[in-house]
């Protein structure tokens, strides 16, 4: 049983995850990694913001996804230039396969040319949300 724990503990370090808390761990993109993940105006279906993005991949039956888009789009209403963009997980598998999403809500955060520069799993915090934004902005 012991054996299965470093690979838990290594995906723990580069995917985001929980707290016990049960507030969202938010993880930066692993630098080193296969490089930056970038994402385009088509990967996506919908248009990037001016500055940034914040993309969250949901799904239908999800309480937290709902809460999310609420925060979200207040979020992008107060940040001149930032687009808020919804995907529905199970009908983009191809697409969080390979981002590597393993729970909705899952919140990516992306510069103005779309690379990901901050992701969380989990309902985020407005604070967050508009710290993560900083960082985007700043990159």
């Amino acid at each position: 049983m012991t054996a299965g724990l470093p690979t838990l503990v290594h995906r723990g370090a580069k995917d985001a995850h929980r707290c016990g808390d049960g507030r969202p761990k938010v993880a930066a993109q692993a630098a080193g990694q296969q490089g930056p993940e970038r994402l385009t105006a088509e990967r996506i279906g919908a248009g990037l913001g001016e500055r940034a993005t914040l993309v969250q991949f949901s799904s239908a039956f999800c309480q937290p996804c709902r809460a999310t888009r609420r925060t979200l789009e207040d979020v992008a209403a107060m940040v001149p230039g930032v687009a808020h963009v919804e995907i529905d997980a199970e009908a983009h598998l191809d697409l969080v396969r390979e981002l590597r999403i393993v729970s909705t809500p899952t919140v990516l955060v992306l510069d103005a040319a779309g690379t990901v520069v901050r992701r969380a799993a989990g309902q985020p915090r407005k604070v967050d949300v508009i710290a993560a934004l900083g960082a985007a902005v700043a990159a």
